[in-house]
């Protein structure tokens, strides 16, 4: 009997951890969606001050991480 109770107990973790796992990738989810949009809204505002960032992106391919490129602009 104490070997049944045992295999509910682990059986009970286990869906608790999924369940909790869930909801956190769920919520997870939601933050990605919040930073891109917060990234596509930054993006439009730069298309409209008139930076190519077509280009940027070009050149961070051949230089410094785009982090590196866009301190270097705002110097």
């Amino acid at each position: 009997m104490a070997e049944e109770a045992s295999k509910d107990e682990q059986v009970g973790f286990h869906k608790g951890a999924l369940s909790t796992l869930a909801k956190e990738r769920q919520e997870l989810s939601k933050m990605v969606n919040i930073v891109e949009q917060l990234m596509q809204m930054h993006v439009k505002a730069l298309q409209e001050l008139g930076v190519d960032l077509q280009k940027m992106a070009e050149e961070a391919k051949t230089s410094d991480p785009i982090e590196d490129i866009v301190k270097e602009e705002s110097k």
